[in-house]
């Protein structure tokens, strides 16, 4: 089932530099004409009940995030809302989205490496493995958000990354380039103690598979990028031969894309395991805006 075209954009702010690049690009994703944006501002009381004066800073640093985010809405959205919620980062983002029925959180990231992954980036680590609908995680604004790249293997959640793509509306100069990245088999280096004879079949059999996966990642992505182009993009496939993160970071550096699509992988009950490995890469090195469907 096509998904719907009425998307509702839930944008969390707290006025920092990377909320503010996450409601720029918002602004500008090709969204249909029916849209509808809200933005949530999460006020954790966290301060100690005696720190009036302190307290009272905090309140005019919020009143602030909410009016920049009001005017950051406003020429896509005059009539959106910024709502805040007293409540810890993560549990308010998530809650709005609830309520809000939201089709896609948007959110900033200040993660780089492990020890400040776990000091600022686990709140938007933490929103792409539990939220319920697609989340765009932002490093820094994009000047124009018309390029994509995206992974594509064939699983359900790249299905539904390109049911969700074929739900925007592109405009002139929009673009998709569907990679299909080909991990290679490889030939065990102690397969070089069997007899001669065996040593041919078991290099014969790596070639064959290799060229197998090969082919079908060609036949996926061809198919997908015909289903993008019925849905108004100009759409491109390729398939790569590598290691998948690396492969489709290089893509988006040689297509100049603006923002990286993954179908995020649910495969475990820790935050990293319901992204994936290659998500989890990407939330950290992707140098373009990072869009995760499941």
């Amino acid at each position: 089932m096509s998904m719907s075209k009425q998307h509702r954009i839930l944008i969390a702010s707290d006025g920092s530099r990377p909320a503010q690049a996450a409601l720029a690009t918002a602004v500008k994703f090709p969204w249909s004409a029916s849209s509808h944006a809200r933005a949530v501002i999460a006020r954790s009381s966290w301060l100690p009940a005696d720190s009036e004066p302190a307290r009272a800073a905090v309140e005019k640093c919020f009143e602030a995030a909410a009016a920049a985010a009001r005017r950051a809405l406003a020429p896509r959205w005059p009539e959106s809302k910024v709502v805040v919620i007293d409540a810890p980062p993560v549990d308010a983002i998530l809650a709005e989205a609830e309520r809000f029925k939201a089709s896609l959180i948007v959110l900033g990231w200040r993660g780089y490496g492990t020890f400040r992954r776990l000091l600022a980036g686990s709140v938007s680590r933490s929103v792409a493995a539990h939220a319920q609908c697609p989340v765009l995680v932002v490093r820094e604004a994009a000047s124009a958000v018309r390029r994509f790249v995206v992974g594509f293997d064939g699983c359900p959640n790249a299905e539904r990354a390109l049911e969700f793509l074929s739900s925007l509306e592109p405009g002139r100069g929009s673009r998709v380039v569907l990679v299909n990245v080909v991990v290679p088999v490889s030939v065990p280096a102690s397969v070089g103690r069997f007899p001669s004879s065996v040593r041919a079949d078991v290099h014969r059999g790596a070639a064959a598979l290799n060229k197998e996966r090969y082919q079908q990642g060609q036949a996926s992505v061809t198919a997908g990028a015909a289903r993008l182009e019925r849905s108004g993009w100009t759409a491109k496939s390729e398939v790569r031969v590598g290691a998948p993160l690396a492969s489709l970071l290089k893509a988006v550096e040689e297509h100049r894309a603006d923002v990286l699509v993954l179908g995020a992988r649910a495969t475990g009950g820790l935050e990293r395991a319901l992204l994936g490995s290659v998500a989890n890469g990407a939330l950290d090195r992707s140098p373009v805006p990072l869009l995760l469907v499941r």
